[in-house]
């Protein structure tokens, strides 16, 4: 038992000395592909309606990206946390706000885009549905969100189309 035990010591020892030398395991430059997004932003609708405001900051220990939306006339607000998985190499959102909605999404980025999709729905018609929401970092460091529908693989329906203005 005794020997156990100090082998059980040794090995949190050098778990804690692991942990120490790499003192940010979500530093690499997968878990950066989304950092075009953070900050403070004024969100527009196509028409130039102000649709909200976004905080996106990073937390623990920078592996996480949190949002903190607010809809333009303060009723609305959600937030979403953004994370690259790095087992399936994978960047995944969970989204929850005041209507009760859970979105749950995954994708990458590819060149100038964050593209994170909802897996597929099976309809009573038998097609197939899913949720597609798109950053774009536009050459200007403003970003475009596009989220929409696809049914069967063609975009059917555009449930949000905002532009991202750094407010800082």
């Amino acid at each position: 038992m005794k020997k156990f035990i100090m082998s059980l010591g040794f090995v949190f020892m050098m778990i804690s000395a692991s942990a120490q030398n790499n003192p940010c395991a979500c530093c690499t430059e997968n878990h950066s592909d989304f950092d075009f997004w953070l900050g403070k932003w004024e969100v527009t609708l196509p028409n130039g309606n102000i649709a909200g405001e976004n905080v996106i900051e990073k937390i623990q220990g920078d592996c996480i990206l949190r949002e903190n939306w607010k809809g333009a006339s303060g009723n609305f607000t959600g937030t979403s946390y953004n994370y690259y998985n790095t087992t399936t190499g994978m960047w995944e959102q969970l989204w929850l706000d005041a209507a009760g909605t859970i979105l749950k999404l995954s994708g990458k980025r590819i060149d100038n885009q964050m593209i994170l999709m909802s897996e597929g729905v099976v309809n009573e018609d038998e097609s197939i549905t899913v949720q597609r929401i798109t950053w774009t970092l536009l050459e200007d460091g403003k970003v475009r969100q596009v989220w929409e529908v696809l049914r069967d693989g063609v975009a059917e329906n555009v449930l949000f189309d905002g532009l991202y203005s750094k407010m800082d």
